[in-house]
């Protein structure tokens, strides 16, 4: 309950402010609108003294005007001696005479000639709309004499029309800051006046705020747009986005997201239980070789699929001497997706079983349950969140992806690559693509609340203060070895496509000319300031996404406030959009006022952060489902505030996640496509576009050297990375055999 006097401070504070920001709007917007017409009579004093003394100059002359008060029209009415009134001669726009016809008998027009004909300039008192250039608009009307050279008499008046355009930006952008300011102040009262806990309050405003800013703001943008056309209300794209043709098409999103999902999902959790509950050898080397493909950009992997297994491929045409088969279509999409996307999985399920305490396995094994029984029973129950989330993630991502369907879809159409062409294309249709990108969010949906149905309806805790740092073998050498070789395997496949990529660099050009060349690396010094800035946005992004993500997972797992699930969803939005409509998006509502960003590097970490966000999220949410709440709550009950329970109980409890997120956010910041091509500049250009570029260009051996030194860097950041944040012995295992 409220107490009478909390409620009564807050009323009357918020009566204070209020009044205060209504008193600034209303001071700045009339100061600014005396400035502007002031500067305009005085522009348009100095217009009409340039007068052209001949008569049939003035057409001409009228057109001037535009470049003096941009936007303007004026209209010419010359004094007639014989009946003693003004009358129209010129325009420098017909819809501007035609509105004079009709007003001329108005009181204002009479006054305005009037007062031109004892040479005074005046302003109209009203303003009026008038149809300018095939559209509405709001303007500000001057009449003002043309004087003779005896000065005695007005030979003409000239009517100028100006529109109101930047008074009303003007305007319209103080009242969004005042509405802002006064929306800030309410929360932030309501939160110190009434919350129990004021720094988790500030943190939820502090996360609503930015997704609002960043993910609904420019979704209602794209929103706005699908239902635009020609400037005008339309349901015309909503229509042909829900024709049979694009429908096809997401059956067609849909049968690939489900088919790399599983996939992916599946060869992800074999390679992160071989790594993490198994007595394997290489753990270290599996690992990094199983996070290889998101260190490339997702083009490069298809390009190697294409240069080695398509219809004049190396090993598919020069020595298989294949007639009649073709990696393009679902199967070779799926095969690309499959091992560019595997990694998320793996990411994720390997930090849930890196968690699992393993004494529930040993308690199992003691009471004579064979090590099938214990891993079907125990161990794989535990790691459903995980495997859960791992398969939304894929799914979405998969979803989203355009760059791999563009190059291998073949007769497959699939949403994602329909938006971008309508987008980029001939169409070059805004709105449209929006519409299909906003059919993508159905699925991406759907999956993500029966996911979560799931996990709420069941208990996986296993962390309660003290975890065991043993584990016990589950798996028996035959077993052990299958899972190695299929393992080896697949890391062989992927390596060897890796190797045709560093090839390339040193062939004049692949598939063509193989004769050894050092003349590609000159990509490199071209190319030193794309490096740099793509390297430097990436180490921002990094740090900014994982702590972000531990905190909203935190929130969302151990708070209670309203609007959680709906935060949880615009968080996990951005994953599901192709990233094309994001940074187009992000051009229209961040090219304008209020917010300016477009051209710096700010929107682009700010697209890196947001973009990536869902899959620490997961992580997060997947590791603090596992960690028994006691622990933290224990730690309040001795004092500690939120802030201190973060840093000192939760973040170390999900180490391995927070880690997760962080690698996986600077390697996709580094291999970015979709959303930053629109969003780079001069100043902050980005090394996969122009790796891109040079593909575009078929100089493949240009895009392998740089291709080649992105997965160096990124490899060589990483193992920095490792060292700089060790892990601790925590969640450390040391197998043991029964």
């Amino acid at each position: 309950m409220f107490r009478k006097k909390q409620l009564i401070h807050f009323i009357l504070a918020a009566v204070i402010f209020i009044t205060a920001d209504i008193w600034i709007y209303h001071t700045l917007t009339t100061s600014f609108d005396t400035y502007v017409e002031k500067r305009d009579f005085n522009e348009i004093s100095l217009f009409v003294q340039t007068a052209p003394k001949e008569i049939e100059e003035i057409p001409s002359w009228l057109e001037e005007v535009s470049s003096i008060i941009p936007g303007s029209k004026a209209l010419y009415l010359a004094f007639d001696n014989n009946s003693g009134f003004f009358v129209p001669y010129a325009s420098s726009d017909a819809n501007v005479e035609k509105f004079y016809n009709e007003q001329k008998t108005n009181s204002d027009f009479i006054t305005a000639l009037d007062s031109a004909y004892y040479l005074e300039t005046v302003k109209l008192p009203q303003t009026y709309s008038i149809q300018l250039e095939n559209e509405m608009v709001k303007t500000r009307i001057f009449a003002s004499p043309i004087i003779a050279e005896n000065g005695y008499e007005a030979t003409g008046a000239l009517f100028i029309v100006v529109p109101v355009s930047s008074a009303s930006s003007y305007s319209r952008l103080i009242g969004t800051f005042a509405l802002l300011a006064a929306i800030g102040f309410l929360l932030i009262a309501w939160v110190v006046s009434f919350s129990r806990d004021p720094i988790t309050g500030f943190m939820v405003l502090g996360l609503f705020l930015m997704v609002g800013v960043f993910v609904a703001y420019p979704l209602i943008e794209a929103l706005r747009l699908s239902f635009m056309k020609n400037g005008s209300f339309s349901l015309d794209t909503w229509a042909l986005a829900l024709s049979p043709s694009y429908i096809v098409a997401l059956w067609g999103s849909l049968r690939l997201g489900v088919s790399t999902a599983t996939v992916s999902t599946l060869i992800g959790f074999m390679i992160a239980f071989l790594v993490e509950r198994t007595s394997f050898k290489n753990k270290r080397v599996v690992s990094t070789l199983a996070t290889m493909p998101v260190i490339s950009p997702p083009f490069s992997l298809s390009l190697s699929i294409i240069l080695l297994f398509g219809n004049n491929g190396l090993i598919s045409k020069q020595l298989l001497h294949l007639q009649h088969t073709s990696i393009y279509g679902l199967g070779g999409l799926t095969v690309v997706q499959t091992i560019s996307m595997f990694p998320i999985a793996f990411l994720t399920i390997s930090g849930v079983l890196r968690q699992i305490d393993s004494t529930v396995e040993d308690a199992s094994l003691d009471l004579n349950a064979t090590r099938w029984q214990t891993f079907k029973s125990i161990t794989l129950p535990l790691t459903i969140p995980g495997i859960l989330s791992a398969w939304m993630l894929v799914f979405t991502n998969s979803l989203a992806d355009f760059a791999n369907p563009l190059l291998l879809s073949g007769n497959l159409r699939v949403l994602s690559t329909e938006a971008y062409m309508m987008v980029t294309g001939r169409m070059n249709d805004l709105g449209g693509g929006a519409v299909l990108s906003f059919l993508l969010l159905l699925p991406t949906v759907s999956a993500f609340m029966v996911q979560r149905f799931w996990v709420s309806r069941k208990s996986f805790v296993t962390v309660t203060g003290k975890p065991s740092t043993t584990l016990t073998e589950l798996t028996t050498a035959p077993v052990r070895k299958t899972l190695t070789v299929l393992t080896w395997a697949i890391l062989g496949f992927i390596l060897m496509l890796y190797l045709t990529i560093i090839a390339g660099a040193f062939v004049k050009n692949w598939g063509i000319d193989y004769t050894f060349t050092l003349s590609n690396w000159k990509a490199i010094p071209d190319s030193w300031d794309s490096i740099v800035s793509t390297l430097t946005l990436a180490l921002i992004s990094a740090p900014l996404a994982g702590i972000i993500a531990m905190a909203a997972a935190m929130l969302i797992v151990r708070k209670k406030f309203p609007g959680k699930r709906f935060l949880e969803v615009l968080m996990m939005t951005p994953y599901a959009i192709p990233g094309t409509l994001i940074g187009i998006a992000y051009v229209i509502a961040f090219n304008k006022q209020p917010l300016i960003l477009v051209g710096t590097g700010a929107i682009i970490v700010i697209n890196y952060v947001i973009r990536e966000l869902p899959v620490g999220l997961e992580n997060g949410i997947t590791a603090l489902h596992q960690i028994d709440p006691s622990i933290e709550e224990a730690a309040q009950d001795l004092g500690a505030d939120v802030p201190t329970v973060f840093r000192t109980i939760v973040l170390p409890l999900v180490r391995p996640a927070f880690l997760s997120s962080m690698t996986y956010t600077f390697v996709r910041s580094m291999t970015a496509v979709s959303a930053i091509i629109f969003l780079i500049s001069a100043k902050w250009y980005h090394l996969t576009i122009k790796i891109l570029s040079y593909s575009e260009n078929l100089r493949f051996g240009l895009a392998s050297v740089l291709c080649t030194m992105l997965i160096g860097v990124v490899l060589g950041v990483f193992g920095l990375m490792n060292l700089l944040v060790k892990d601790d012995k925590l969640t450390q295992k040391t197998i043991s055999s029964r």
